[in-house]
């Protein structure tokens, strides 16, 4: 099984930018569909971003919520996911988790809709909490 690890997260005021990393050990990523996801306390957990395998053309996915102001890419030499988040706002705050799945997912494929279950590996998680 995939093994991830998310780091980057951490207190940011409104406006403000984090750049999340999603590492593996002893896998290759890119063998991957890798999805961002985040909960929020109290909230289902919603899928944020997703982006292909180089295989696939490495094709992204964005949230409504998200476009414009997050941005996923790959770096495969640091077999390394990114994602890099720019004007923070409050409603961004949630703890932030990075999966790997099939490549396409299936419900992104189907309707468009980046779907937790269709991710077989996740990370820990990393907090992301955006003061006003």
């Amino acid at each position: 099984q995939v093994q991830l690890v998310e780091s980057g997260g951490g207190p940011v005021e409104s406006g403000g930018s984090l750049r999340l990393a999603c590492a593996a050990s002893r896998f290759t990523l890119d063998y991957y569909a890798i999805g961002w996801f985040r909960q929020a306390p109290g909230k289902e957990r919603e899928g944020v971003s997703c982006i292909s395998s180089s295989s696939s053309d490495g094709t992204t996915y964005y949230a409504d919520s998200v476009k414009g102001r997050f941005t996923i890419s790959r770096d495969n030499a640091e077999n390394t996911v990114y994602l890099q988040m720019n004007s923070l706002k409050p409603e961004d705050t949630a703890v932030y988790y990075c999966a790997a799945g099939i490549d396409p997912p299936h419900a992104l494929r189907a309707a468009g809709i980046l779907y937790p279950g269709d991710f077989t590996s996740w990370g820990p998680g990393t907090q992301v909490t955006v003061s006003s």
